[in-house]
């Protein structure tokens, strides 16, 4: 660490496998652990706005995508699940919690009797625009720890990054 600073937690881990384990590379520890660290803080800081409303990050995420979605605010239960990553069962319990507190409707399809769409409904879309507002306030606080040319570099090593273990065949 720089300037005398004391070792942080992902440090101190590494020094103690060093200490035992001085055949192994512990090196990647110093950006995976702080990544994974990094992203449970931040995961945390999320989560308070959410709670706000009454939301967990499932809620939030499928309101999110509902909104996202554009006039009449609707989408099928498998695209919700598509839009945010989540198993077709995850989502059906979280459409159940959103349609309880009467923020999402479910409807049959127009042209598929088999099929349903999940809309928003008028306080689910009130609720989630002033979520969202919030939750970006939230974001830009997080994000101004950092200086804009740091926010920037991170941005583009985050995008490769995230690229390469994608698309890990197109990678030099």
């Amino acid at each position: 660490m720089e300037h005398g600073e004391p070792l942080d937690r992902v440090a101190r881990i590494q020094a103690d496998w060093r200490r035992e384990r001085p055949d192994l590379d512990v090196g990647p520890q110093a950006v995976i652990g702080r990544l994974h660290r990094l992203a449970d803080r931040l995961t945390e800081e999320l989560a308070l706005v959410y709670g706000r409303y009454g939301l967990g990050e499932g809620e939030f995420d499928v309101l999110c995508a509902l909104r996202r979605a554009g006039e009449p605010y609707e989408r099928a239960p498998g695209e919700l699940a598509a839009h945010t990553m989540v198993t077709t069962g995850a989502m059906t319990k979280r459409i159940d919690r959103l349609e309880r507190a009467g923020l999402v409707t479910r409807r049959r399809a127009d042209d598929d009797q088999r099929g349903r769409i999940v809309a928003l409904t008028g306080p689910g879309r009130e609720l989630i625009d002033q979520a969202f507002t919030d939750h970006m306030r939230n974001e830009r606080r997080l994000l101004d720890l950092l200086t804009p040319a740091e926010a920037s570099s991170l941005e583009t090593l985050l995008t490769g990054w995230l690229s390469r273990m994608d698309h890990p065949s197109g990678a030099a």
